[in-house]
């Protein structure tokens, strides 16, 4: 789950956590069917947590569920936005995304999998790891390090590349060069030279915990 204040009486931690319970559960249904079939009992009794509990936060069962995703993304982009932070160069920021995006299949499956999904229709929304890339390629675009028009646009063609590369990932296994080459062929879309794409695409990254 993502990181979140801590709410300041007990009454709102204890809902707070029944909260969280619930779209946790809904996380690991989506992770292993990609499917919100499942009945609300079938959810409450994954989550520990009473039936009528439910009601309580959702009103049906796909608001559930598009928290689920929501959580997901966001605790995604947190995990991206701490793996950048000391980058300065938007090209460096957006390859790095792009290369560990391929890399944390292998250590965080069950975010990976709602990615790949779900994440397509998520890619314009207002949490996650949608606003972040358009932040970043916009930093770019402003900067003059990226040559784009709509940044929008650039962002729907990104977003389905990398989803794109994870339905690829789970039918055939690549090897986490295949990363390296999808942010050579982005930062080369986004108006790099050859070259320079190539060297920012390879560089050392950061270990993953």
């Amino acid at each position: 789950m993502y990181k979140t204040s801590e709410p300041a009486n007990r009454f709102e931690r204890r809902r707070a956590r029944t909260r969280q319970a619930l779209i946790g559960a809904a996380r690991q249904i989506l992770a292993e069917t990609g499917e919100s079939a499942a009945s609300i009992q079938d959810i409450a009794e994954r989550a520990d947590v009473g039936f009528g509990s439910f009601y309580n936060h959702f009103s049906t069962k796909n608001d559930l569920f598009d928290a689920a995703v929501g959580d997901a993304l966001e605790e995604y982009g947190q995990l991206l936005d701490s793996y950048t932070a000391d980058l300065d160069d938007p090209a460096d920021v957006f390859a790095t995304s792009v290369r560990l995006t391929l890399r944390l299949a292998a250590t965080h499956p069950e975010i990976t999998q709602i990615v790949r999904l779900r994440g397509l229709s998520h890619v314009h929304a207002d949490t996650g790891l949608g606003p972040r890339a358009l932040r970043d390629l916009e930093v770019g675009k402003v900067s003059g390090r990226f040559r784009i028009d709509d940044s929008t646009i650039a962002l729907s063609a990104i977003g389905g590349a990398i989803i794109g590369l994870l339905q690829l990932n789970t039918d055939t296994e690549l090897p986490g060069k295949a990363g390296d080459q999808m942010a050579e062929l982005m930062l080369r879309m986004l108006g790099l030279p050859l070259e320079e794409a190539r060297t920012i695409a390879t560089r050392p990254l950061p270990e993953l915990t």
